[in-house]
């Protein structure tokens, strides 16, 4: 047997706050709205991974959720303009990653991240 996907489920009332968040800031493409549930992705090719953590690195508190950028620098000033809190960072970590952390509309804590 193999894994073929692994979705993240996230509680909430409210699904606008997803669009604006994850498509309209980040850029996630619509994937599928039964009205109930909607998802975003990208058909960018995707490895499989998830991560266990006693803590989140360089002291840091351990993030809900990652997501890897192409562009750090940019996924940075979106945020900025969409005056969302930088809760740590950006920081060139020690293991080749530059990030910064944000909160969701959901009190997620996302590890935005790009490997440099």
């Amino acid at each position: 047997m193999k894994v073929k996907r692994i979705v993240i489920d996230i509680s909430t009332q409210d699904l606008d706050a997803a669009k604006q968040f994850y498509q309209e800031i980040l850029g996630l493409e619509l994937i599928m709205d039964h009205g109930w549930i909607t998802s975003y992705g990208s058909d960018e090719q995707q490895r499989l991974q998830i991560s266990f953590a006693k803590e989140g690195g360089s002291g840091a508190p351990i993030p809900d959720l990652s997501i890897e950028v192409d562009d750090i620098e940019e996924a940075l000033q979106r945020m900025k303009e969409a005056k969302i809190p930088i809760e740590y960072g950006p920081e060139n970590e020690p293991w080749g990653v530059r990030r910064f952390f944000v909160r969701d509309p959901f009190d997620k804590l996302i590890n935005i991240l790009a490997h440099i």
